[in-house]
């Protein structure tokens, strides 16, 4: 009988931790010049936009690419795959035009709001239109909220993100812009 309760209770501590290791959020490991930056993906608010920057960091899609537009006190933009790779077809006037190949992606909007760290997907006027460029916020910026996707959050290396190059101020266009090495998944 004690034999039975002690399988019960370690089938149940077993199904606790494996259910907690399923519930971990992906994670993504952006390597700056200066150090790595980790984001924790919201693939449970997000799990389309999480699985698109899963699957571009995977391809290697992301490495070298620009951060293009960078607002001081506001956010650092990224992610253009077609315009911003500054090893393989590179063009300053045209990055953050672009996207990937894949198709654009429909809102996932939540309640998360945009705090300092909150990675939310870049997009046009159309809220179905995010694809492959993202942003990270340097500050709170709650006239975002509910209209932007919110896909992950810095969870390691925001001092390193405080250091990406600002661009011009208004347009934020980055002249010689410090770009993303290598992006990978896992921290």
């Amino acid at each position: 009988m004690r034999s039975s309760r002690l399988l019960i209770a370690a089938t149940l501590a077993l199904g606790l931790v494996s259910t907690s290791i399923a519930a971990a959020a992906e994670k993504l490991t952006i390597t700056l010049a200066s150090g790595d930056v980790v984001i924790e993906l919201a693939d449970d608010v997000a799990p389309q936009h999480a699985a698109r920057l899963k699957a571009l960091a995977d391809a290697g899609e992301y490495d070298n690419v620009a951060f293009h537009r960078v607002i001081d006190g506001f956010m650092a933009q990224t992610g253009d795959v077609e315009f911003g790779d500054m090893q393989d077809g590179f063009v300053p006037n045209r990055a953050g035009m672009g996207g990937s190949s894949q198709p654009d992606l429909n809102a996932e909007f939540s309640d998360t709001p945009f705090e300092r760290g909150t990675v939310g997907m870049a997009r046009s006027q159309s809220p179905n239109s995010a694809n492959s460029q993202f942003f990270i916020m340097f500050a709170p910026a709650p006239h975002l909220n509910g209209e932007y996707t919110v896909v992950g959050k810095v969870i390691e290396g925001m001092e390193l993100v405080d250091q990406i190059k600002r661009g011009a101020p208004g347009s934020g266009a980055v002249q010689d812009p410090d770009r993303m090495i290598k992006v990978r998944s896992g921290g």
